[in-house]
């Protein structure tokens, strides 16, 4: 190789060197970089849910953001499988719309997943919802009742059949009882595993069906379904989050989206629109 062309390849390589070195940086790094039309606002790529969570993020997007030097681009998903596995691949920054168990059951099954809980936002309980029945005890022998099918959403449906007396689960059964934990089913009720999206279709073919909170909010159940019984929310471990790839939880713009998911205006918005369904949390960070 002549002088010329090994001058030419060293360029060449330290520039190929300098977009690897660009590349590591961290994805609210690379999308400040590629912002050109927010002056000085860093964008962060947020995955969510449609109801509450996407609309939370957009009242922040629209009346908060800027003047907190951020730009938030929703990143919505109708699904609970597709988030955190964006996320794991760097597709989007941070997302919003899990509890902590449905975390920890995620990365059981996806140990290559590092990612990390920043904080609680808000609350939504589950409900027991019926198409056909007034209340609990209409429930008959052999009624079929659809329940989430992912494990951390199943046993959270499951202790709120066992607050209502529809079964009885073994002792220590805690946030993640399964099927095999049931010790009592005086009624005989059929479970029904269902894809927790589709809860809210599965009502007009089974008895009852319990609802994870934002899937009964955007099919609007409060108004076409009627709600048998309400899981407790004081002391809920079920606080739906803000959640990283792990080693992003102490950069300063996640930090600033996570203190306006906090502010008094979004908690006045969440009571305001949604009326004591979706409770506003304090917080509180990896336990």
């Amino acid at each position: 190789m002549n002088s010329e062309l090994r001058k030419i390849s060293g360029v060449l390589g330290a520039a190929a060197l300098a977009v690897g070195l660009s590349a590591c940086g961290s994805p609210s790094e690379q999308a400040a970089e590629e912002d050109s039309g927010g002056g000085d606002r860093t964008t962060l790529r947020v995955g969510a849910t449609p109801v509450p969570h996407a609309e939370v993020l957009r009242f922040v997007k629209e009346e908060l953001a800027a003047d907190a030097g951020l730009n938030i681009e929703i990143v919505e998903f109708t699904d609970y499988n597709q988030p955190n596995a964006a996320l794991a691949e760097g597709e989007i920054d941070a997302n919003y719309f899990q509890t902590k168990p449905f975390l920890a059951d995620y990365e059981n099954g996806n140990p290559d997943a590092d990612l990390t809980w920043v904080s609680d936002i808000h609350l939504e309980a589950f409900g027991l919802y019926s198409e056909s029945l007034e209340e609990v005890g209409d429930i008959e022998r052999g009624a079929e009742i659809a329940v989430p099918s992912d494990a951390s959403n199943m046993g959270r449906a499951l202790n709120l059949l066992d607050a209502e007396g529809v079964i009885t689960l073994a002792e220590g059964a805690g946030e993640t009882a399964g099927e095999g934990d049931i010790e009592e089913n005086p009624k005989d009720v059929e479970l029904v595993p269902v894809d927790a999206a589709q809860l809210p279709r599965s009502l007009a073919d089974v008895d009852a069906a319990v609802v994870n909170g934002n899937f009964a909010l955007e099919a609007g159940l409060a108004e076409s379904a009627n709600a048998l019984a309400w899981e407790e929310t004081e002391g809920s471990p079920y606080g739906n989050g803000l959640v990283v790839p792990a080693g992003q939880e102490d950069d300063e713009n996640i930090a600033k989206l996570d203190e306006l998911l906090h502010s008094e205006d979004v908690r006045a918005f969440m009571e305001e629109e949604w009326n004591g369904v979706v409770l506003p949390l304090e917080g509180g960070g990896e336990s």
